[in-house]
């Protein structure tokens, strides 16, 4: 992989961005194949099922809950360590506040498509997608959440696209858990990538809990995009996986990671200045319904993060990175899209099968 040197970070010598092969050896081969097209007709068939018939039904969350715990039950993915920060193993039960509830926010890790079906088996969340050049944010299906893990990193959002914020969307659905991938594409779990500003438009009391999610063998984490087969394959001709999900303690949009003192009502400002947060005082209706999402877009921009703002994003990256036990990387989306152009170029003959 010397030939993608220029894609390591200068720092840590980390390639986030390479594919992950977990070397086996060749007597094992037809064994994969057989537990391969074993579970490959189980799998299309469930996860066919539930996304065309089952979401559209009126189903409450348990039942899709356990539906979705079935279609990662075929593949083995069916062992979870599940750690939180300050909480003994076993005492969980009684620590309820420290997990994610309704009307709180996951800053999530991306790494592969498990990522959004495992969040989706457990909280009943709202996915969102992030971008790295504004702070909104465009609400999507599981089914977006996890086909977005296989495909090519998007720098802005595309014409058209409906963007709202974190605020407006607790506001809208207070009884929803709301996730946010930060690094706005995947990885190979190896770094954490500089994140998009869109977890600056939390309310300052919402609170925040970085979440890892981590996987043993890490061969199914999809970093290239369009790598179809090849994660069908490693998701399904390996007998188990396990997944390592690691919660870190919530922080606020607020000074310190604290939550601001509540206000009874917000005071209109005259002046507009980079350290006033937009959410402090929300347009009136009249003018809510002038601001576009483009204008929106093109207004809250990276240019305005303040001190505060900063501190809050760099809080959530250095606690992704203690929970899955990796270090902070200096490249983001622009640097994968240059490598995904070279990978796909001197790769294409090599791989194409698996696409």
């Amino acid at each position: 992989m010397e030939k993608y040197s220029q894609f390591r970070d200068r720092g840590s010598g980390i390639a986030p961005f390479t594919p992950i092969f977990t070397p086996t050896s060749k007597i094992y081969l037809p064994i994969r194949i057989f537990i391969f097209l074993a579970r490959l007709p189980i799998f299309v068939a469930l996860t066919l099922g539930y996304f065309i018939v089952l979401q559209c039904l009126p189903l409450g969350s348990l039942f899709k809950k356990a539906m979705l715990w079935m279609i990662l039950g075929v593949p083995g993915v069916w062992w979870v360590d599940l750690q939180v920060d300050g909480v003994k193993k076993g005492s969980l039960a009684k620590h309820s506040p420290r997990l994610p509830n309704p009307s709180n926010i996951i800053a999530s890790s991306f790494t592969s498509p498990i990522d959004a079906l495992y969040l989706a088996a457990i909280f009943d969340p709202i996915f969102t997608a992030s971008y790295p050049t504004t702070r909104l944010i465009h609400r999507i299906s599981l089914l977006r959440a996890i086909l977005r893990a296989l495909s090519p990193p998007q720098s802005r959002p595309l014409p058209g696209t409906a963007l709202t914020d974190l605020g407006t969307l607790l506001r809208d659905h207070p009884n929803r858990i709301i996730v946010v991938f930060p690094e706005t594409t995947t990885t190979n779990g190896r770094g954490i990538l500089p994140f998009s500003p869109s977890l600056l438009t939390a309310p300052s009391t919402t609170r925040i809990f970085p979440v890892s999610v981590r996987y043993t063998p890490p061969d199914i984490t999809t970093p290239v995009p369009h790598a179809y087969w090849a994660f069908l394959w490693n998701l399904l001709s390996r007998p188990t996986h396990c997944i390592r999900v690691r919660i870190a303690e919530c922080v606020y949009n607020g000074p310190e990671g604290y939550p601001y003192p509540q206000r009874a009502t917000p005071q209109p400002s005259s002046k507009s200045t980079h350290a006033t947060n937009y959410l402090d005082t929300p347009p009136s209706s009249s003018e809510a319904e002038d601001i576009t999402p483009s204008r929106k877009a093109s207004s809250i921009n990276n240019g305005d993060i303040t001190t505060d703002e900063k501190r809050l994003l760099e809080k959530v990256g250095e606690a992704l990175a203690r929970l899955g036990r990796v270090k902070r990387v200096g490249l983001g989306v622009r640097d994968k899209v240059a490598f995904v152009e070279v990978w796909e170029r001197q790769n294409y003959r090599r791989f194409r099968w698996l696409r």
